[in-house]
């Protein structure tokens, strides 16, 4: 199923939540099944430490299941999702004095394109590279925002509607993020050409 599947797909969950709400587990862990890794890596990239990103996955479900009664069923289920996984990480991250685990995480939801040339690839890699280290100067809310925007390919609206925010801000996040990563990536390692374009 795709991202645009979980999306738009209201009545299967509608369905599971209901059963949820009258108390069935099995219901639960088929959302569990269902959302856990896209919980799992949003948590990742806005925490940038896997072991918390474990434990707000676990504080998201356990949200899912107290509070079941009061998801609004004739919406998709995953922005709701999105939107206590950033809660529960934000909330995690601030009471962290500083982050010591790098942002290595999320190279697993870093897409490398298909049949490209040798020197695409190569190219592509070296930016996922400079992005992943260079993350860490960005807030978890720009950092969000780019994870949605560029590593699980939301579009604006979409991410507007997950975070519960204005289209405007989310852009305006999106602005802010992509130009303090180019500064960040030109301070650490000058001018880098064509990666830089792709940001």
């Amino acid at each position: 199923m795709s991202k645009r599947d979980d999306f738009e797909d209201v009545s299967h969950d509608a369905v599971l939540l209901q059963r949820v709400v009258n108390g069935d587990i099995e219901a639960l862990e088929q959302l569990f099944t269902h959302y856990r890794q896209r919980v799992y890596g949003f948590a990742v990239n806005i925490t940038r430490d896997t072991q918390t990103a474990e434990e707000v996955l676990q504080d998201v479900f356990y949200r899912l299941w107290s509070n079941a009664s009061r998801i609004d069923t004739a919406l998709p289920l995953l922005p709701w999702l999105y939107r206590v996984t950033s809660n529960a990480a934000y909330n995690r991250v601030r009471r962290q004095s500083f982050w010591t685990v790098p942002f290595h995480a999320i190279a697993e939801y870093m897409r490398m394109p298909l049949r490209r040339s040798p020197e695409y690839v190569a190219e592509q890699h070296e930016l996922q590279i400079i992005v992943r280290e260079t993350l860490d100067v960005l807030s978890p809310t720009h950092r969000s925002v780019l994870s949605l925007y560029y590593l699980q390919d939301y579009s604006i609206a979409e991410i507007a509607t997950i975070l519960e925010q204005p289209e405007g801000t989310v852009k305006s996040r999106l602005h802010y993020a992509r130009k303090l990563l180019k500064e960040q990536i030109v301070q650490r390692y000058g001018t880098i050409g064509m990666l830089l374009d792709q940001l």
